[in-house]
């Protein structure tokens, strides 16, 4: 039996500058994922967790946190963007159109730039824009990120399985 290797995410070498990459998952967004990020994140304002209150405003119901928001889109281009990596900064993030429950969101992200670290021999940098959309295509987060990013030549051990015990 041949074990074949799963994606493993981009290398610095895989990056290159104007490529799109559109994550193959979206996520549909709960009232429960917003009360729970919103409790754990220790936010107080009442439009992401008082019905009653959410009805009385513009939106005529509750919002989606949007660190949650910006959060579940980041996580959507980890595989392609930063798996093997980690951010460096983020910058010009917007949230130009509410989320609601039960919205599913979506992530694409362009390569902007991409260079090789002046200090770290082992890494590159890439910049990316990544963008999140709701399922009728409405633009719902926007920011870029610098990503550093491991050269193939150094990627870390990846085949961490543990070996199947054959005696019962």
């Amino acid at each position: 039996m041949a074990v074949k290797p799963g994606w493993e995410g981009r290398c610095y070498e895989d990056f290159e500058i104007g490529d799109v990459y559109r994550c193959r998952l979206g996520r549909t967004v709960t009232e429960t994922d917003n009360t729970w990020f919103t409790l754990l994140t220790c936010n107080t304002n009442q439009i992401h967790f008082n019905n009653e209150y959410g009805k009385q405003t513009e939106f005529g119901q509750c919002l989606i946190n949007s660190g949650l928001t910006l959060a579940i889109v980041a996580g959507l281009g980890v595989a392609d963007v930063s798996e093997n990596g980690f951010n460096l900064g983020w910058d010009n993030v917007t949230l130009p159109n509410p989320v609601f429950a039960g919205d599913t969101l979506y992530s694409e992200s362009e390569v902007l730039e991409k260079r090789e670290s002046k200090s770290k021999p082992q890494w590159g940098i890439v910049k990316v824009e990544t963008r999140g959309v709701k399922q009728d295509g409405t633009l719902v987060c926007q920011y870029t990120r610098n990503v550093m990013v491991w050269k193939k030549a150094h990627v870390p051990k990846r085949d961490l399985f543990p070996e199947l015990k054959t005696d019962a």
